[in-house]
């Protein structure tokens, strides 16, 4: 008799208005019909993933979870804390899905189930923060970055990308400048800065592109974007143009490639990784750890022109 293999499910079941819950048979079918014996983990609070694959995914022969982008996170913090790593599936249920859209994984969550199942394993970077914690596809500080931990799940289900624009909105007048020296491989920028993103991803918030057109998520490197604190209101519309267009031509915005980073500011700044708060630090060491995880997605002609394709 052919061994069962082992699958754990982990699931957010607040994202996305919970829409898991109607499409929940469906996936388990998917999933009993490839073989897998089914471990569910429906969680309760935040990093319960990360626990939960902790203990018990070193056992499993895949691990799928389903949530947004924060459940991402907290599932692969776990995976990276095993000895044995199996592959992962994810099935997006948040407002943004940054990170499903960089991968190509569909959004319809039957279709996503079928590519855990039966998707080529395509091997990602991973961030690490300060040592201690993982990044998926980005960590920020300044301005407009603490708008998605601040913003309820709530009203991100109720409004998606509204949300984010709302809250950024009522945090234009309290803008801050941080003092800060940035070094990554032989780039050093120096000066008072109100943004930093470092990313692996094509898409940011939903827009593509903010930092460079020619993004891997496999290359060992980061993609980094500075904008220094604008002086004037020409400065200030310079640099929205900068990003609108993306364009290189402002001086105020500085955009490299790195595999790490090291961040020394003059005060405490606040950190978001994935759209979760990652503490306050004077000193922040970023490494870009290549190709950690592998994760199923639609790859191949051969799956394109399959029933994949036909529920995408």
């Amino acid at each position: 008799m052919k061994k069962e293999k082992k699958m754990l499910l982990v699931i957010n079941p607040k994202s996305g208005k919970g829409q898991i819950k109607n499409r929940l048979l469906e996936i388990l079918d998917i999933f009993t019909k490839a073989g897998y014996e089914i471990h569910i983990h429906i969680t309760q609070q935040a990093m319960e993933a990360k626990d939960v694959v902790g203990r018990w995914g070193g056992d499993m022969d895949l691990i799928v979870c389903s949530g947004g982008d924060g459940t991402l996170n907290e599932t692969i913090s776990g995976m990276m804390e095993l000895e044995h790593c199996p592959e992962l599936g994810y099935i997006p249920a948040g407002s943004t899905n940054d990170f499903a859209r960089s991968l190509r994984i569909p959004r319809q969550m039957t279709a996503a189930a079928l590519a855990a199942t039966a998707g080529e394993p395509y091997a990602i970077d991973i961030g690490k923060f300060c040592q201690e914690r993982y990044f998926i596809y980005v960590a920020g500080f300044g301005a407009f970055t603490e708008v998605s931990y601040l913003t309820s799940q709530d009203k991100k289900n109720l409004l998606g990308h509204q949300a984010y624009v709302l809250e950024g909105v009522k945090s234009l007048s309290s803008i801050k400048s941080y003092p800060m020296k940035v070094t990554g491989g032989e780039t050093v920028c120096e000066g008072d800065f109100i943004f930093g993103m470092v990313t692996n991803t094509i898409s940011v918030g939903g827009f593509k592109g903010l930092v460079s057109q020619n993004v891997s998520l496999c290359d060992g490197l980061f993609e980094v974007l500075l904008i220094e604190t604008p002086k004037t209101p020409l400065e200030l519309s310079s640099i929205v143009s900068s990003l609108l267009l993306k364009d290189d031509k402002c001086e105020l915005v500085h955009k490299f490639k790195a595999d790490s980073l090291m961040v020394e500011a003059e005060e405490p700044v606040d950190w978001v990784l994935d759209g979760e708060f990652g503490g306050s630090h004077r000193q922040v060491l970023l490494e870009n750890l290549c190709q950690q995880v592998k994760i199923r997605r639609v790859l191949s002609r051969a799956l394109k022109t399959g029933p994949l394709q036909k529920m995408t």
